[in-house]
């Protein structure tokens, strides 16, 4: 049982948990409960904890809550290793409608942005406005690879990624350090302080005395069949709410503004960061705020 207390604004925030699908799930509150609900839902393999930042600078003007995804962070794993869109996107309606939010904003990265537009889409009346970070899924011709192989393969391919997880133990590092480089490499603008940050808040330590991730490896998978690219279309035609699309100018991802996507939602907008890759969030903090806080 998580004892409830008020945010301290000098100090961060407070951890609750609630349930979903028999899973006690956490999320962290930065207090100022009486202002409107802001919502932040972090990206595959990382944490709640991972947009600090960005809830220092917003908590004084709205009641700011950051879940940990199912399988991540201080959540508990999927016991089944379900870790669907379906399950996500039900996780965060749960958080939503037992927490009485509705209607709320959502600030949403990559994977969390794709399941806080799903959510919009689904429910267009509980969400005011949307920013999603680089959250839109794959490219349409990486969608367009994906749709021709068949079944069959889609499915003997997942089984034999679920197989390989299911042996894979999770790596373990001598130190902090050691897992501080780690951290460094997969994105080469985080400061030498958010990396470390970001490390200490993302680990946990084993019992002899090494440190490993605390996402569950089974978070690696994808699920072999997902909605088609037209049912995708169909649901963001749906959100209702003004959306923000961030896009980092150095990132991998495909920007829906050069690839069309954008024209199936009836109220978004793209902006694009200049320096920074798909963690725009920390690549550009400032810029990034001052984008959002217009926005909202």
């Amino acid at each position: 049982m998580v004892v409830k207390r008020p945010a301290d604004p000098a100090l961060g925030p407070v951890s609750h948990s609630y349930i979903s699908q028999r899973l006690r799930l956490h999320y962290v509150d930065w207090g100022n409960s009486d202002a409107p609900p802001l919502i932040l839902v972090h990206g595959g393999r990382d944490h709640c904890r991972n947009w600090d930042w960005v809830a220092q600078n917003l908590r004084r003007d709205w009641h700011v809550i950051a879940p940990d995804l199912r399988g991540h962070g201080d959540s508990a794993y999927s016991l089944s290793g379900d870790y669907s869109m379906a399950a996500y996107v039900y996780d965060l309606a749960q958080l939503i409608h037992q927490q009485n939010l509705a209607p709320v904003r959502l600030v949403a990265h990559s994977l969390g942005g794709n399941i806080a537009l799903r959510y919009a889409g689904v429910y267009p009346e509980a969400v005011e406005k949307l920013v999603a970070i680089e959250g839109l899924g794959p490219s349409p011709a990486m969608e367009a690879r994906r749709a021709s192989r068949s079944y069959a393969e889609r499915m003997t391919n997942w089984i034999e990624e679920e197989r390989a997880l299911a042996g894979r133990l999770p790596r373990r590092y001598a130190s902090i350090e050691e897992a501080l480089g780690r951290m460094q490499a997969e994105n080469k603008h985080l400061t030498p302080d958010q990396a470390r940050y970001l490390t200490t808040h993302g680990v946990s330590q084993n019992e002899d005395g090494t440190y490993s991730w605390k996402f569950d490896n089974y978070v690696r998978s994808n699920a072999p069949v997902d909605l088609t690219a037209e049912a995708m279309h169909e649901l963001w035609s749906r959100i209702s709410c003004p959306t923000l699309l961030v896009y980092g100018r150095e990132s991998w991802a495909s920007n829906p503004a050069e690839d069309g996507r954008l024209r199936h939602f009836a109220k978004a907008r793209v902006a694009t960061l200049e320096g920074a890759g798909h963690w725009v969030h920390h690549d550009r903090l400032d810029a990034f705020l001052a984008e959002v806080r217009a926005f909202l």
